[in-house]
């Protein structure tokens, strides 16, 4: 009988972490679907910034889970330069946006930060990061205070 039980508590146990796992890492993310990005100038206008390839991944049940990969499709206008960009991780399926290299190229001046849209949800900023060859990537954050 003792069996039966421990058995009933792990089965219960490991479907439960299956379940929190999967919840967290892939059940409430769907993907975006754009063809083009928003970039704010430095007059507060906010431009239409056109990519090609973007990918982007999103999810309704918080504000900065928002990650999106692209290339520019063109010229980079002029934009407003974002002082304090932290990317957040990504989930791991999404290999196109590894939040360590673009914080650290961004550290070392590699990549140049632009503030894309000032609240997009309340107190949330979308931020982009901008390579010399036109990688392109973008995240949510917490506004700075």
């Amino acid at each position: 009988m003792g069996r039966i039980a421990v058995i009933a508590i792990v089965v219960a146990a490991l479907l439960m972490g299956a379940g929190l796992w999967y919840s967290q890492t892939r059940g409430y993310y769907h993907g975006i679907e754009a063809t083009a990005l928003e970039i704010t100038g430095p007059n507060g206008t906010v431009q239409t910034l056109p990519v090609e390839g973007l990918e982007g991944i999103d999810a309704e049940s918080s504000p900065i889970r928002f990650r999106a990969c692209a290339r520019l499709a063109g010229p980079m206008p002029t934009a407003a330069p974002f002082a304090q960009p932290t990317p957040l991780t990504a989930p791991g399926w999404f290999d196109c946006f590894d939040a360590n290299a673009i914080g650290e190229a961004l550290e070392r001046g590699e990549a140049t930060a632009f503030l894309s849209r000032a609240e997009i949800h309340p107190d949330v900023d979308r931020v982009l990061a901008v390579f010399p060859d036109g990688r392109v990537f973008a995240w949510h954050q917490l506004r700075p205070e």
